[in-house]
């Protein structure tokens, strides 16, 4: 895939205390293969789908141990000059741009209102190889208890425009062009109090229910669905380690799109 515009979610990681577990867990509920493990960069191990890149999985580095999460990486086309932008509009910088080889250069952020997230900024390695297929990532969602923080921020560091979906929920859409790329929903009291905000990731399936029934059987445990919507079948799921994502299946759609409106 070509590189991504600014802003376009276009990797994802995880850091595993155990990731020959995660490997397992994620080869048999999503179809993964593994590529060699790169000592020179960490024990960094890229994970793919016939042959095309779609994540990985790192160990923590020394004092970074703890829960493990997803992290949604957005393209950024100069990382030094998104990583002010971050700044000046109230973020926090957690890793400040590094050349990783002449695979590009990465940043960690947090939001105003404590959601990380990364920056990619593409050399060898552009990004995901494949989307909105079977074992691909195709969604993300901020999840948010302080949703007009993230509203203000997101928008002033990328080129997004930002809708609301019409409901009971607290949901907005953050457009690039005519391009859906990134949701928000305020998290309610239903996410328990010591659950702090991240970015939920969503990886196609091409049967929810299967993929749920793989997850529960390798130690994973179902925390949402599976759920019938306009937007394909889906589930959130905990994987063994405890870190949050959601399976979905696109082409199990049911109902209508809901409405949307232009935000402030």
């Amino acid at each position: 895939m070509a590189v991504q515009p600014e802003g376009s979610p276009c990797w994802a990681d995880a850091m595993f205390a155990d990731v020959e577990a995660a490997k397992s867990f994620y080869g048999d509920v999503l179809g993964w293969t593994f590529a060699e493990t790169s000592a020179e960069f960490g024990d960094y191990t890229q994970a793919f789908v016939d042959g095309r890149a779609v994540a990985a999985v790192v160990p923590p580095m020394p004092g970074q141990e703890g829960t493990s999460q997803w992290c949604l990486y957005l393209a950024a086309a100069d990382a030094a000059a998104t990583a002010a932008r971050i700044r000046e509009n109230g973020g926090e910088l957690l890793m400040e741009p590094m050349r990783v080889g002449d695979f590009g250069t990465m940043c960690l952020a947090r939001d105003p209102g404590g959601v990380v997230f990364g920056l990619w900024q593409a050399g060898t390695h552009e990004g995901f190889g494949v989307t909105a297929e079977p074992g691909a990532y195709c969604w993300a969602e901020v999840f948010t208890r302080e949703p007009e923080k993230s509203d203000a921020f997101f928008p002033a560091v990328f080129p997004y425009r930002s809708r609301e979906l019409e409901g009971e929920m607290d949901f907005r859409v953050y457009d690039l062009g005519e391009r859906s790329v990134l949701g928000r929903m305020r998290m309610t009291d239903d996410f328990p109090p010591e659950m702090p905000p991240y970015v939920n990731v969503y990886f196609s399936v091409a049967d929810c229910d299967e993929a749920v029934a793989r997850a529960t059987a390798r130690g994973g445990v179902l925390r949402f669905g599976p759920m019938d919507t306009p937007f394909g079948r889906f589930a959130a799921i905990s994987d063994p380690q405890g870190a949050n994502f959601s399976v979905i299946d696109l082409a199990r759609t049911t109902g209508e799109l809901p409405r949307t409106a232009a935000a402030d």
